[in-house]
């Protein structure tokens, strides 16, 4: 996809912010518990809002770039499910009532699609100027793959996060919420709420998250616009799947390894990349072929885990990330 107008931009970002205020100001503005109706419902209406994003992409920009944005967003859709076993256990571990589930994951959402548009630009000036970050962006993926395959069978641990530890020190805090509220008045006193450790710790997360959903979908394609749209729209549906999924979650046990094979695939496909334009001779990895492949890993991980799951009802999934793993605990 060529040079995207600037009005173009705009106009996908003024859209963007109207998405979250009507998100805020219509679905968690009052804080409720969210039935599995209503987050279906909101689920088939972002899925159905990207599928005609893309269509429009194909129409207007030729089958390459709709291509690209559809396997875009199928790898930030897939690496988004991994966020939503990090949230569940943040939500768990911090004991957020149901009703304000809502609020605390459209805030996290909203993070992090400030911090990802933040790294598509950088990502994009830099492989526009270096050939070479596609190979940086490759090894990268290639041994947070590895790392994520490695650590499959383990879980974060959220209060262990190096600025929740640092935030606990600096403020006192009340055992219980109050509503959506960060702080409260306590005896004339500034009192922090566990609320405000939960927007810590998602925002802190979804900021290592980006750092390899980033470079993984310009692995599929190059347009830092498809980019920011393929993350947006992943992350626009991530609030209702949260809740439609949850209780599936436990039984996704191959997920991650599924996702590790998908970052190791997507990193070569990069390294290939670079090798091509550098010698012609070294064959490149199609976009066509890509899609093909991260949805054959999606739904063999995906049958697999349930299978399994069927088999060994004591099994659990597990986020198993290196990207949640604090430098401390070693």
């Amino acid at each position: 996809m060529g040079d995207v107008s600037l009005l173009v931009w705009s106009l996908t970002i003024l859209g963007v912010v109207l998405i979250f205020v009507i998100d805020f100001f219509t679905v968690t503005r009052t804080p409720h518990v969210v039935g599995i109706g209503e987050a279906a419902r909101w689920s088939i209406f972002y899925i159905a809002l990207a599928v005609a994003f893309g269509i429009g992409v194909l129409y207007f920009n030729g089958g390459q770039a709709g291509t690209e944005f559809f396997a875009a967003y199928l790898v930030e859709k897939s690496l988004s499910v991994d966020n939503l076993f990090v949230f569940a256990i943040i939500l768990a571990q911090f004991a957020v009532p149901s009703e304000l589930q809502q609020r605390v994951l459209l805030v996290g959402i909203a993070m992090a699609l400030v911090m990802r548009a933040i790294f598509i630009a950088i990502g994009a000036a830099a492989l526009s100027a270096f050939a070479f970050t596609f190979v940086i962006f490759g090894a990268l993926l290639i041994w947070t793959g590895i790392q994520l395959a490695r650590h499959h069978n383990e879980d974060p641990e959220p209060s262990d996060n190096f600025l929740v530890k640092q935030v606990r020190k600096r403020y006192p805090f009340t055992d219980a919420y109050h509503g959506t509220a960060m702080f409260i008045r306590e005896k004339g006193k500034r009192i922090a709420t566990p609320m405000l450790l939960v927007i810590i710790a998602i925002g802190s997360t979804d900021l290592l998250f980006a750092l390899d959903s980033i470079p993984a979908t310009f692995g599929v394609t190059q347009s830092a616009y498809l980019v920011f749209t393929a993350n947006a729209f992943a992350l626009f549906g991530l609030r209702a799947l949260y809740f439609l999924i949850k209780g599936l979650l436990d039984r996704l046990i191959y997920l991650s390894l599924g996702l590790a094979a998908i970052l190791v695939f997507i990193g070569v496909k990069l390294i290939l990349t670079w090798a091509h334009e550098t010698w012609p001779a070294v064959p490149k990895i199609p976009t066509m072929l890509s899609l093909v492949v991260i949805a054959v890993i999606l739904t063999i991980a995906t049958v697999a885990s349930l299978i399994k799951s069927r088999q060994d009802p004591t099994l659990t999934a597990h986020a198993g990330s290196v990207r949640k793993h604090d430098p401390e605990d070693d």
